[in-house]
């Protein structure tokens, strides 16, 4: 898949599980629990020496943390790229998240934060991290992307965001190339991968495992650690409610859980499988921090994509809300 002006395999790693702890103004835990650096390492090395080359991240992924531990990882490994996000104001020291909106001059200064943390020249992709933004107060900040561009400072833009609208004002500039977006075979995103294909654009498909319910370890009664994010009380966590499955969403998983597993597939690999049938465009970035998770997803490309059948299938199977279920939110 011709992605940034370089080949890549369609399956990234998402790297907000090795951040490890980051909280939001009110002290709320923004990230996963039992990340271990070392291990994280040993993460991304089994995810190069699996086909994976493409990593994404964030600034605020651990308050700056996720960054740091991928530059100590892929030192002297080329073939990996790198995508990162601004937009979102970190404290290092108390891993304190802000979500108050950016100024354009403030672009320019994070670009270079994260060139520091990442220890790289250029940033392969770089996107803006606040999803519900109005174009209003987005244009400007893309402006100055497009300086940091000429610069030299990245290769090429684009938004993570579920806002059809917000692609639709912006496909239009030199080097916006991707958008970073919610869907699953639990909550699909037809509309915002209609606006995709019209622009010709990737996908970059965040939440493709529904943060872990698709792995198939969670039940009814299982509990999420207080201090990981996913046992939060944030409007936008649909998956969980309460620190637990929501019994809406493992319904859906029940119904279909046999088909993903389509030809020896995990339920897992055919989460990926069910999103590269739903579009060519589409590269899912599962979260991984050990080396069993990351070589099972890696797995998933030997299989590719449901067959045709199956995921017609499915169709009759799974009845799911309008819109992404939730998943337009400010994340």
């Amino acid at each position: 898949m011709n992605f940034i002006d370089t080949e890549v395999a369609p399956l990234g790693m998402g790297c907000w599980p090795i951040g490890g702890e980051m909280y939001s103004d009110d002290g709320s835990s923004l990230g996963y629990t039992n990340s271990d650096d070392k291990e994280s390492i040993r993460t991304i090395h089994a995810a190069l020496a699996n086909g994976i080359t493409l990593f994404d991240t964030a600034a605020a992924y651990g308050a700056g943390h996720s960054e740091r531990l991928l530059a100590k990882a892929l030192k002297n490994r080329p073939e990996s790229q790198l995508i990162t996000k601004i937009g979102i104001a970190i404290n290092e020291d108390n891993k304190q998240l802000s979500f108050d909106d950016i100024a354009p001059a403030a672009v320019i200064p994070a670009i270079d934060a994260c060139l520091s943390r990442l220890k790289r020249e250029r940033i392969d992709l770089l996107l803006l991290h606040c999803n519900d933004m109005s174009v209003e107060v987005a244009g400007p900040l893309f402006d100055q992307m497009e300086v940091a561009l000429e610069a030299g400072k990245i290769k090429s833009f684009g938004w993570s965001t579920d806002f059809t609208d917000r692609v639709d004002a912006m496909a239009g500039r030199s080097r916006f190339m991707a958008v970073e977006h919610a869907m699953n075979v639990l909550a699909d995103a037809a509309d915002m991968q209609r606006t995709i294909e019209k622009h010709r654009l990737t996908a970059l498909i965040r939440s493709p495992l529904a943060m872990g319910l698709l792995s198939g370890k969670y039940t009814q009664g299982s509990a999420i650690p207080p201090n990981d994010v996913r046992a939060g009380q944030q409007g936008w966590l649909d998956y969980y409610i309460d620190g637990r499955p929501n019994p809406a969403f493992l319904q859906r998983y029940e119904a279909v859980t046999e088909l993903l597993q389509t030809g020896g597939r995990t339920p897992v690999q055919g989460a990926l499988g069910w999103l590269w049938a739903k579009g060519k465009r589409n590269i899912p970035i599962p979260g991984a921090r050990t080396v069993t998770q990351i070589e099972g997803l890696a797995a998933a490309l030997e299989f590719g994509e449901l067959p045709a059948v199956v995921m017609a299938e499915i169709e009759t199977l799974i009845v799911r809300d309008s819109g992404i279920d939730g998943e337009q939110r400010a994340r």
